[in-house]
């Protein structure tokens, strides 16, 4: 059977999808890296986050879970790993993996056979690591942070194993953003004392349970007191938020053998 990583899906992901929707102006990015390409590799494809709809998408997702909680406009999801892609060489037009390579157990396996099965670019959305401290709740909730600064490939890295030519776009985050990952509340800290949000962003998952009510017992109370507006009132009154979101874009270099 498949593994999905360093995050159990089947056993806390049956309601990702509910947080975890696509919001339009980050797909805009998305899909503009995807240039032309007729056909899309989606891997790590999870509920179909940032798929185009308008391109023909194959989609590889290796929990049950997730691939149960894809809408039915989308296609059904392969079964099947980022380091074991069961496709030829230079199969599709483009590829993409959003918001999951630091879930594989051996990213420059994965990213490699992204990059083998893939003609033209290979876009990758994820979050630098060296900046994912940067968002406030890393002043409540440290551990949160250290656990993600270890999960994360560096930006460099990721273009390292991709080779090619790559370039790397500082994503802004909308103040009313809808994909509930943690940047995306930067203006809505009560959306951390949801159970609910905590549990669709996988990075809880790796705090340990003593930590995390007592960061949130901090929130709170900051919260509650007004401590936390006189804190961060500048932050949350920005319209976009640029802290930790980068995508990836890595074309191969002509005539370079996969």
């Amino acid at each position: 059977m498949s593994t999905a990583g360093d995050f159990d899906y089947e056993t806390h992901g049956q309601h990702y999808s509910t947080v975890r929707r696509p919001d339009p102006r980050i797909a805009k990015y998305v899909h503009a890296a995807l240039g032309d390409a007729e056909t899309v590799l989606n891997v790590g494809a999870g509920a179909g986050s940032y798929e185009p709809v308008d391109r023909d998408v194959t989609a590889v997702e290796p929990s049950a879970s997730m691939r149960g909680q894809r809408p039915p406009h989308l296609a059904k999801a392969i079964d099947a790993v980022a380091e074991e892609l069961p496709f030829a060489d230079n199969s599709f037009d483009a590829s993409m993996a959003s918001v999951t390579v630091h879930h594989w157990p051996d990213t420059a396996r994965g990213l490699r056979e992204m990059r083998r099965v893939t003609r033209g670019p290979v876009v990758v959305l994820t979050f630098d690591p060296d900046l994912i401290d940067t968002l406030w709740l890393n002043d409540y909730v440290p551990e949160l942070f250290a656990a993600e600064r270890k999960r994360y490939p560096t930006v460099q890295y990721i273009r390292d194993v991709l080779g090619g030519t790559s370039t790397v776009t500082p994503i802004p985050i909308p103040v009313d953003c809808v994909d509930g990952f943690t940047e995306a509340f930067y203006a809505r800290p009560e959306m951390f004392l949801d159970p609910a949000v905590r549990a669709s962003q996988s990075a809880w998952g790796f705090v340990a349970p003593e930590a995390v009510e007592r960061g949130v017992a901090r929130l709170a109370a900051d919260l509650e007191s007004g401590e936390w507006a006189r804190k961060y009132e500048k932050v949350a009154a920005q319209p976009e938020f640029v802290g930790a979101v980068r995508l990836i874009t890595a074309v191969p270099t002509p005539g370079a053998r996969t």
